[in-house]
């Protein structure tokens, strides 16, 4: 009978599960948010695509964010264009903080109805994903073309073409008079079986990683944002007839805005004082507003 090494507290939102299927060369994440992107969302009057679509940035952000080994490092995803409806979208996760805004064209966005397509909302737009390495004061990044029919298709391309690693992501949001629910599968083949060791080939036709992605692939949208269903059970349901699996409670997840007034004093007074002059209102005041949490700041510099 299989072996499972589980929690004995079983995880149902807000927090990362992590897992591994040694005997397939595979690790995975599962992520379900439920009060902080509520939370997230509250800060601005987003339109249901909107909605959607940050929700599932959200889940993303966390997704990849978690694959970080350093507490203190950062992901940010951002997706942007000088021709779509959605200009800009931009999420980051650092250690469990999740944050995220959407800067878009309302009326264009009103013509796209329910279900805009990733192409209806951005165009000719670029996916760029950076990692903030602070311990080891390192950063990479990689950019590839917003194509395919989702953010999720958009990432496994990224994944293909700059980290060369397998990758299969599933996303679901729920979005109803109850609230928003959104979460997310991540699983990807290490061909030389363990985290952090040289990669000695990458076949995206390797058997073991076809078997994964079948067995990732059957997960549905109802099961991810079901709330009753935890997510070592998700888990279990899909890689129960594997010999081993290995699951780890990851980070809690929260809303993380780092905006302060100290913050922005500090950055303001970066400037020579005629371009400090320049910003000031007609009261003598530099107002700054904080776009992820919809606050003003008097910076008073």
């Amino acid at each position: 009978m299989p072996e499972s090494e589980q929690n004995q507290t079983e995880t149902y939102s807000d927090r990362i599960l992590k897992f591994t299927v040694p005997a397939r060369n595979t690790r995975g994440r599962v992520v379900r948010l439920d009060s902080v992107v509520e939370e997230i969302l509250s800060a601005h009057t987003y339109p249901p695509a909107i909605t959607h679509l940050l929700a599932e940035a959200l889940v993303l952000a966390a997704l990849l964010g978690s694959l970080l080994k350093q507490e203190d490092g950062q992901l940010t995803m951002q997706a942007q264009t000088e021709s779509g409806a959605v200009r800009l979208l931009v999420c980051d996760y650092r250690g469990g903080e999740l944050r995220g805004y959407a800067d878009f064209d309302q009326g264009r966005i009103a013509e796209l109805g329910a279900n805009p397509s990733l192409f209806a909302l951005f165009g000719q737009g670029f996916l760029a994903i950076t990692f903030d390495l602070a311990e080891r004061n390192e950063r990479y990044q990689g950019v590839v073309p917003l194509e395919g029919e989702t953010l999720s298709q958009a990432c496994e391309t990224y994944f293909a073409q700059s980290e060369q690693v397998p990758t299969l992501i599933r996303l679901a949001v729920k979005a109803d008079m109850g609230g928003c629910l959104a979460a997310g599968l991540l699983v990807q083949h290490l061909p030389d079986g363990e985290e952090g060791r040289e990669r000695l080939h990458v076949r995206m036709d390797h058997p073991e990683w076809e078997h994964v992605a079948v067995l990732a692939g059957s997960t549905r949208h109802d099961e991810l944002v079901d709330r009753t269903l935890s997510m070592e059970a998700l888990v279990w349901r899909l890689f129960h007839e594997e010999d081993e699996i290995r699951i780890e409670a990851g980070s809690e997840l929260r809303r993380g805005c780092r905006c302060s007034i100290d913050h922005y004093r500090a950055f303001i007074a970066r400037f020579p004082e005629v371009e400090r002059e320049e910003m000031r209102n007609e009261a003598g005041d530099i107002i700054v507003d904080c776009a992820f949490c919809s606050r003003e700041f008097n910076v008073q510099a």
